[in-house]
């Protein structure tokens, strides 16, 4: 499967965005698209085994969709988004992590795991954009993979959506260069990133590096992207206080007005073994995060279980804004992305975007 698979998507193709490639000499190039900067010699493949020299050109992906859906914002998750909004959400094949616990492993190990057999719709980004349009979507998110490694098509989607007035985003492992998200940033307003852990260790064992995404955080806040962390919460692995309080004071000395969401893993894909995240380590992650001064903590994948720990509550006056259990929206009381009771101003994305040029 494997074999006719990568055949497959050989010819879905584009050539990569001058701004993401680098020409090495002698027919090599370097891949900018993601923090490992693969060096591509002609007939091989970067990390993620989707972006590829072919006789000196850099082909990336494109043209096809092996995830396409109308989800809650919340479901992303992007608590202060919007609220109650659809969003146009659409995937590709491949990552360049191969993480034990990934959720979404049957398209994002494409190419690295025989069992990961989903397969490519081909669809055009103005079927896309035609799609959200039709649908009234005022948002449309890269995900379900890992976008980075398929950026230059998200470009071409998100350059027209953004005209429609149609907010776009990333959700992401973070594993990003400063080149790509120069190059992400005209199109796109929102980026979720997975903090994973908060060791070098562990990260090498997903494929990555800590140091990448702590960088990339906090260039993402500098830049004016609108930023929520995600951490999924695994019995062994990062639960610990130790580690959940270097990632609190970490995404706090970023901004405290920055997200985070501690979410409940279940045993998937590899990793079978740690016991589903207990009710009380969620609740001792988000007290951890309220220590560590960050103005908002939610507990997720656990609706019902946390309390009102799903809930935006205002910093200033502590009243209950907007009321969520999982992915529905109970109540909103955000007027102007302020408190209507104290008038304290709630960072986020509150409005739709009406300007369209």
């Amino acid at each position: 499967m494997s074999t006719s698979l990568k055949d497959l998507l050989a010819d879905y193709t584009m050539p990569a965005a001058p701004e993401l490639v680098r020409d090495e000499g002698d027919g090599v190039l370097r891949c900018l698209s993601c923090a490992h900067r693969c060096k591509i010699a002609d007939g091989k493949t970067g990390v993620c085994r989707v972006r590829f020299n072919r006789g000196g050109e850099m082909r990336v992906p494109a043209g096809y969709v092996a995830g396409l859906n109308i989800d809650p914002i919340e479901k992303k998750p992007f608590f202060h988004v919007l609220p109650g909004s659809d969003a146009l959400s659409f995937g590709m094949l491949g990552c360049n992590f191969h993480c034990s616990f990934c959720q979404n492993w049957v398209s994002s190990q494409a190419l690295r795991d025989d069992r990961a057999i989903a397969m490519p719709d081909q669809v055009s980004a103005q079927r896309l954009l035609d799609l959200a349009v039709k649908r009234r979507t005022p948002l449309m998110v890269s995900t379900y993979n890992e976008p980075l490694i398929t950026a230059d098509w998200a470009v071409e989607i998100f350059k027209e959506a953004r005209k429609q007035g149609i907010i776009c985003g990333f959700v992401s492992n973070g594993n990003a260069t400063p080149e790509v998200l120069e190059f992400l940033r005209p199109y796109m307003d929102l980026y979720k990133v997975d903090l994973k852990c908060y060791s070098e260790d562990n990260y090498r064992q997903l494929g990555g590096k800590l140091s990448n995404v702590l960088d990339t955080i906090g260039r993402l806040k500098q830049m004016g992207f609108w930023v929520e962390v995600v951490t999924l919460v695994v019995p062994t692995f990062n639960d610990s206080d130790e580690e959940l309080t270097n990632i609190a004071r970490f995404i706090a000395g970023v901004s405290v007005d920055i997200p985070w969401h501690a979410t409940a893993f279940h045993p998937d894909y590899k990793m079978t073994g740690p016991p589903r995240t207990p009710i009380d380590t969620l609740i001792r992650a988000y007290d951890i995060g309220k220590n560590e001064g960050l103005k908002f903590v939610y507990s997720g994948n656990l609706p019902g279980y946390v309390g009102d720990r799903e809930s935006t509550f205002c910093p200033g006056c502590n009243a209950k804004l907007v009321q969520r259990y999982g992915f529905s929206i109970k109540e909103n009381r955000i007027a102007d992305g302020k408190c209507p009771d104290c008038s304290t101003e709630i960072p986020g994305v509150w409005k739709i975007n009406n300007q369209k040029s």
